[in-house]
């Protein structure tokens, strides 16, 4: 399996003490997310459709 290659959500806040996430998009067919300031934390792994609707969501 490829590494995941995590940058900084464009949803999370700009300052040093915001909530970040931080998320994958370079393995095919999965989107993976984990906290920034936990790099070494869970990473939650979903689909790209998951992702998707969750992103899209209101």
């Amino acid at each position: 399996m490829s590494e995941f290659e995590f940058v900084k959500s464009s949803y999370s806040g700009d300052q040093a003490n915001s909530e970040c996430v931080e998320v994958a998009t370079n393995v095919p067919g999965t989107v993976a997310v984990r906290d920034s300031k936990r790099t070494a934390g869970p990473v939650i792994r979903v689909t790209d459709a998951a992702w998707e609707a969750f992103a899209g969501a209101q």
